[in-house]
């Protein structure tokens, strides 16, 4: 049987990138250093220079790179779509594979954000309120119940709610090749179970919410 060729080797700032955010997770941003860095990508600490100004530069380039990456992903996800309901599975597939195959980057985000200047700070969090308001605005298009402006609090809850539900998937986990929430390899589930899971989980707060305010509305 042949052997399959191997992929690709990732260029140089990405292999960085990458184990930056591995062992920023792991050990907590102030704990790793840049010759440490530097030897998981097998050059000198030093060399880290040519493609970083340095650690706080890293983690600014991994936590404003991320940010970025949802809020565009996102939008192209939303346009693309063929209606409302559409969008809002398509926005949920994407938030669910980023959060079972990009667990460093939300433990990163979670611990490390203070550790910003504060101008990045600043950024990742407009990249995020342009991120929630998005997946608002498809909720709200997505239930009629939802789009009322007095039920805009209640579809707003119901987003960051289910960001909470499906970002909680990475933080009891260690790094893997082909990560799998521990939680689903305890009930013997595969990442694919767990992303069905996950998305029914995400869907079925968004039905919830829009009931709710359904039954509501008759005694307002």
């Amino acid at each position: 049987m042949p052997n399959r060729p191997a992929a690709p080797a990732l260029p140089r700032r990405d292999q960085i990138r990458k184990e930056a955010a591995r062992l920023f997770a792991a050990r907590g941003f102030l704990g790793v250093g840049v010759d440490e860095i530097g030897k998981a990508v097998g050059i000198s600490g030093p060399g880290l220079y040519r493609h970083f100004a340095g650690k706080d530069a890293m983690l600014a380039d991994l936590l404003v790179g991320i940010s970025e990456r949802l809020l565009e992903e996102g939008r192209r996800r939303a346009g693309s779509a063929a209606g409302p309901q559409a969008a809002l599975d398509s926005l949920i597939d994407g938030h669910i594979d980023f959060a079972l195959d990009d667990r460093d980057l939300i433990i990163l985000h979670d611990r490390e954000l203070l550790h910003l200047k504060e101008e990045d700070r600043r950024r990742v969090r407009r990249l995020q309120r342009g991120y929630v308001e998005l997946w608002v605005a498809v909720v709200r298009e997505a239930f009629d119940a939802l789009a009322a402006a007095e039920a805009e609090p209640v579809a707003r809850a119901a987003v960051h709610a289910v960001f909470g539900l499906l970002n909680s998937t990475p933080h009891s986990a260690a790094p893997q090749a082909a990560p799998v929430d521990p939680a689903a390899e305890r009930a013997g589930l595969s990442r694919e179970a767990m992303a069905a899971l996950l998305r029914a989980l995400a869907q079925g707060a968004f039905v919830a919410a829009a009931a709710e305010v359904a039954a509501l509305r008759p005694l307002v």
